[in-house]
């Protein structure tokens, strides 16, 4: 194992992250600052949910649209970011990053502070999404790539704001600018992509949502990541000393395969391949990201289209004790009954979370939940709320819910769609205020799918169904040698799940096919599910296609973003070889 240090041959920029999403801690910016040296410090804000907000946010008032705690990290660290040297680069801007970037510079006046501030926007394609094809989102954003960001950096910016480009741009960005690629130098950028995909969540990077977290001596309050991007866009993946938390190749795994598609991850500077990294440790909280192979850039861009999609009410009952499945039923004839108007979708869900001779009456208890939906907001109202508990002293024994009736709120819709690479006007705006434009990318290529070898995974059925060769099994829970991380990608989930050794995942690759996980995931048997292998990290990787119906705001589920989805995959019990269960591991472990 080699020494914690940076081996000197290798020029380094050292890129940390202080938010992950829109509400992250508000103090990470600080101790990002204030834990050891960085050379740039970034922050995502944004996300499919948060850009319906702040869609909604700029309908209201024009002069909003954008991530407003970031101003509050700002008040409190931007004299300190300027005085260790240390570059901002955060998409806070998000539907109105000029905006944003002139109440940093008011900011900085009230605070004596001389701030080079730069903006790189274009993204914003609602005033010509009709023309587009796009529909009449309330906003509608492509995914802007680092090239933008780059030139801010060249031209000295402290800090720099962008509206909607790529979560890992705000990291390939100023690694271009630092190293000086080439546009069409794609291993590299693909590289720096890995790291910014890695870093982009914050501190699920150091062992937050870890599928192993009680292997993890200390998560009271993980620190949060650092990229050490060096010339060739390899990446030590790192924390600050002293943090909490931890960095281990499962941390980087983990985070590897959240909200990926499958083993082509593209992104407008570059693809990368993820089946061609190789992780290793180099010493306590440090994994080598290594062999990235990149391809030429897709020719078309994701653009995010945000819409409102119509009016919701929920209401919920508590159902305890004997008999459950008849309560529920009484219950639901009785409120379908009683509604003056029937919505144009009515969705029960019953959870039965009760236990046989409960020692406690939460033990005893179901929930039954009522969702309503209807492009007209009358028919999901306080009459359709009032339906549900005037039911109360009519129907099951214990009848009674976990809210009162209340009126219907709107919810939103998320549409990935697709532009030409030069239909936005993707501009930065250099803190001189001189303003270029940035092209499209010199090459392109188009993006085909990549799920791995189709031959390898008719070879893993034939293991399974020679399982034998395995020996022995017994009934446990896959998760008891399995890692999972799971997410959603619109109306997609994916949940991605990895092992340890080689002869675990030998097996898994046997054993997990997309037969055997619509059987372990009953939500998604009638679903398209696409698995993809990457076997260089020990992963599968499996797509449930509409899983989420319409995004995270519509939500089509009890877990609307699929945040668990890979916890219940590994809570089913399976027959796992008890060869498997003792044999060592090959992956490091916290």
């Amino acid at each position: 194992m080699t020494d914690s240090s940076p081996t000197p041959p290798f020029e380094v920029l050292r890129v940390g992250n202080c938010s992950g999403f829109y509400g992250d801690r508000l103090s990470a910016m600080r101790e990002m600052l204030e834990g050891g040296p960085l050379d740039v410090l970034t922050g995502d804000y944004l996300a499919e949910l948060t850009m319906l907000i702040l869609g909604r946010d700029r309908a209201k008032d024009p002069t909003l649209g954008y991530a407003r705690t970031f101003l509050r990290q700002l008040e409190d660290c931007l004299g300190l970011a300027l005085e260790k040297g240390v570059r901002i680069v955060a998409n806070a801007g998000g539907l109105n990053p000029h905006g944003c970037a002139t109440a940093v510079q008011d900011l900085a006046t009230r605070l004596g502070l001389d701030v080079k501030v730069a903006v790189v926007d274009g993204d914003d394609l609602t005033t010509r999404a009709e023309e587009l094809g796009l529909g009449a989102p309330l906003a509608a954003n492509a995914y802007l790539g680092g090239l933008g960001i780059a030139a801010a950096c060249r031209a000295g910016a402290d800090v720099v704001i962008t509206g909607r480009v790529t979560d890992a741009s705000v990291v390939v960005g100023p690694a271009i600018a630092h190293f000086g690629w080439e546009r069409t130098e794609f291993d590299a950028i693909a590289g720096a992509m890995a790291a910014g995909h890695v870093i982009e969540c914050g501190t699920q990077a150091t062992g937050g949502n870890l599928a192993f977290f009680r292997e993890i001596t200390d998560l009271t309050r993980p620190g949060f990541p650092i990229a050490e991007i060096r010339r060739d866009g390899s990446t030590v993946i790192t924390k600050h000393p002293g943090t909490d938390g931890a960095v281990t190749v499962d941390t980087v795994v983990s985070q590897l395969l959240y909200e990926v598609q499958d083993a082509r991850y593209a992104g407008p500077d570059a693809v990368l391949r993820l089946d061609s990294l190789t992780l290793e440790p180099e010493g306590p909280d440090r994994v080598l990201i290594s062999g990235a192979r990149g391809e030429a850039p897709p020719p078309d861009v994701k653009v995010s289209c945000t819409r409102v999609g119509g009016y919701r009410n929920e209401m919920t009952f508590v159902l305890t004790g004997l008999d459950i499945e008849a309560k529920a039923e009484l219950a639901r004839r009785q409120v379908e009954a009683s509604l003056p108007v029937r919505p144009a979708e009515l969705t029960w869900s019953l959870a039965r979370t009760d236990h046989d001779d409960p020692d406690t009456q939460a033990r005893a208890a179901a929930t039954l939940t009522l969702v309503a939906r209807d492009p007209d907001e009358a028919n999901v109202g306080r009459a359709f709320s009032n339906a549900a508990v005037e039911i109360a002293l009519a129907s099951y024994p214990g009848c009674f819910l976990t809210n009162p009736p209340g009126s219907g709120s709107a919810y939103g819709v998320y549409e990935p769609r697709y532009v030409a690479q030069d239909v936005p006007a993707h501009t930065v705006t250099l803190p001189s205020g001189e303003r270029h434009s940035i092209g499209p990318p010199p090459r392109t290529q188009p993006l085909e799918p990549l799920s791995g070898d189709p031959a390898a995974a008719v070879a893993g059925e034939a293991r399974e169904a020679g399982s034998a060769a395995y020996g022995m099994t017994v009934r446990a829970p896959l998760g008891t040698i399995v890692g999972a991380r799971s997410g959603d990608k619109g109306g997609n989930a994916n949940v991605g799940v990895w092992v340890r050794s080689q002869d675990e995942f030998a097996w898994l690759d046997g054993f997990l096919t997309v037969a055997r996980l619509r059987d372990l995931l009953p939500e998604a048997r009638d679903l398209t599910v696409i698995r993809t292998r990457l076997p260089q990290i020990r992963a599968l990787n499996f797509v449930v296609e509409g899983l989420l119906g319409e995004g995270v705001a519509y939500a089509a589920r009890f877990d609307p973003q699929a945040k668990a989805l890979g916890e219940w995959l590994r809570a089913r019990h399976v027959d796992v070889p008890t060869r498997l269960l003792s044999a060592p591991m090959e992956g490091p472990r916290p």
